[in-house]
């Protein structure tokens, strides 16, 4: 598989097959992906992968905390920027109600919706979870960082075979995941990410999710 390839076949998967992941074959992937680019090679990124019974524990635990603080506690950081308009919120909206509409929930079928954004607790029935933090002095320079490790990390995993689906979800419980995960209070929890093989006949890992075209964002100036 070529980078090419690697980039147009990831895809946020959120549903999973029932397969384990050999542990190999992630240390390739991170190993490869120190090779990832940093300002200063500060190389900021810090991650705790889980599997089996430590990833039941987890889910568990996070699952009771929704239970109890449905719309989030402890989250350290905003998941989308307050404000957020224009094709930005429209793109959000959008990819939102694509998936919904693939899964046939529709807009009032509030339970339905519910359920399928639950599934995020799950892991969307993937075994393996990669959770991603940083000091909590670094800015966005570094969090940009942590950005490209992970772009490279899911595309190393396409590589593989693997899928992931990145969840920035769980940090709406950001405190209490860095409890769970031992994680000391100089750091900040970041995201989670699923990892694991799709399925690749469900209908929500099928939908379109458009892009918006290179000339409404990118400007080219010198060039005839």
């Amino acid at each position: 598989m070529n980078v090419t390839q690697a980039v147009q076949s990831r895809r946020s998967v959120r549903q999973f097959v029932d397969k384990p992941v050999e542990q190999a074959a992630l240390r390739r992937v991170l190993e490869k992906a120190q090779r990832s680019p940093s300002g200063g090679n500060t190389q900021p990124w810090s991650a705790v992968i889980v599997t089996g019974d430590e990833l039941a524990r987890i889910t568990a635990a996070i699952k009771a905390k929704a239970a109890t603080a449905p719309l989030g506690e402890g989250g350290e950081y905003d998941i989308y920027p307050r404000g957020l308009d224009g094709r930005y919120e429209e793109q959000r909206r959008a990819v939102g109600k694509a998936m919904f509409d693939a899964l046939g929930l529709t807009r009032e079928d509030s339970a339905g919706r519910i359920a399928q954004m639950a599934k995020n607790w799950d892991s969307f029935g993937a075994p393996v979870q990669l959770f991603t933090y940083t000091r909590k002095y670094m800015g966005p320079p570094q969090w940009s960082d942590m950005g490209m490790w992970l772009q490279t990390v899911m595309l190393l995993l396409r590589e593989e075979g693997l899928d992931s689906c990145a969840q920035e979800i769980w940090a709406m419980y950001g405190t209490y995941m860095r409890e769970l995960l031992s994680i000391d209070d100089e750091h900040i929890f970041f995201c989670g990410m699923a990892i694991g093989y799709r399925d690749a006949e469900a209908a929500v890992n099928n939908f379109d999710v458009p892009r918006v075209q290179v000339s409404d964002v990118v400007r080219w100036e010198g060039f005839e």
